[in-house]
């Protein structure tokens, strides 16, 4: 283990070098997953659209310092048409399979573009999140994250929009209960916006909890806190424009970790978007990395007396650069301090 207390990258150009020193006070690393891999910066955006390669360098550059040394490292597989269609309607998934295109950027739904990389991009999504499950539930790691785009909380079992493709958290749910014979997964969702198709794929199902915390009114426009599903699994606390992490921490700890822990799921799976942070372009709330960071601790609380400290993170939204790679570096460091 280093011994060096430099919290910076020798010769880093930029403050996404910089690791905030909170993170490494007393920690004791466990052995926690991290899936990347190169395709995922060749999912294309015209230009100047948040949802760009340029977040997984940011957040790469940073998961280089050597403090991250003892963090477990793989590439992210490549997903199966099977595992995306326990969530997907087969006419969904031919349709971003025949509308990639061999050139240039098309438009495939709202703010949603295709470019020749995209496919491979959200397969490999995929292939990471079902990896995940994998490495986790085999007890080969503690936890895992996969560093993965194009993110997919807005992705519906038939519909998509806002950067999405494929739903990474709702394909891993399914596939950790269809392989592994898991009875109960809850989803816990702290990106700004509204992960409205987690919500629609799992509505109707009384084996699955989707929480989350969002920024209301914003895109999509649902999270309300009436909308809680069929069988009162989905658990939505919005917060305000201008909230902090006060009233952030309020929202999990009174209205979204008791229920989990009452509904004493099999697996924890963190649908990671850091676009909550103050510095985010895209919303209005004023998380920093020490909320990110704590509300991570707090699920694998949870997680270690319901399910054996299973945990899953997949990497949802974030567009500040220096937001997102400060805030991906605490909520990675806090998995691996478990």
């Amino acid at each position: 283990m280093p011994t060096s207390r430099s919290n910076c990258f020798t010769g880093a150009s930029s403050k996404t070098g910089c690791v905030p020193d909170f993170i490494f006070n007393g920690f004791n690393i466990l052995s926690t997953l991290l899936l990347h891999h190169q395709a995922f910066l060749n999912h294309l955006t015209p230009l100047g659209h948040p949802e760009r390669p340029d977040r997984l360098r940011a957040i790469d550059r940073m998961l280089e310092n050597e403090r991250f040394f003892m963090l477990d490292r793989d590439i992210a597989p490549f997903g199966t048409f099977q595992d995306i269609a326990r969530v997907h309607s087969s006419d969904y998934i031919n349709s971003i399979h025949n509308m990639n295109p061999e050139e240039g950027l098309i438009d495939f739904a709202p703010d949603t573009n295709l470019s020749p990389g995209s496919w491979e991009a959200a397969m490999r999504a995929v292939g990471g999140s079902t990896r995940c499950v994998d490495e986790v539930m085999s007890k080969r790691v503690s936890n895992a994250f996969a560093a993965c785009r194009p993110p997919g909380h807005h992705a519906e079992s038939a519909l998509t929009s806002g950067f999405c493709l494929f739903n990474n958290a709702a394909i891993a749910a399914r596939y950790a209960q269809d392989v592994y014979g898991l009875e109960r997964v809850a989803i816990m969702d702290f990106d700004v916006h509204h992960g409205n198709g987690t919500q629609e794929i799992f509505w109707n199902d009384p084996t699955v909890m989707y929480t989350s915390t969002h920024q209301m009114p914003l895109f999509p426009g649902t999270g309300a806190v009436n909308e809680t599903g069929e069988h009162n699994n989905i658990v939505n606390a919005p917060l305000t424009a201008g909230d902090d992490g006060t009233q952030f921490r309020e929202a999990l700890d009174y209205a979204i970790l008791p229920r989990i822990r009452d509904f004493s799921p099999d697996l924890i799976i963190i649908s990671a978007g850091f676009d909550a942070h103050e510095r985010d372009p895209l919303g209005g709330l004023r998380l920093t990395e020490l909320d990110f960071a704590w509300a991570t601790r707090k699920l694998i609380e949870i997680a270690d007396d319901c399910c054996q400290g299973r945990v899953v993170s997949l990497l949802e939204g974030g567009y500040d650069l220096e937001g997102l790679a400060r805030s991906a570096a605490a909520h990675v460091m806090t998995l691996m301090d478990y």
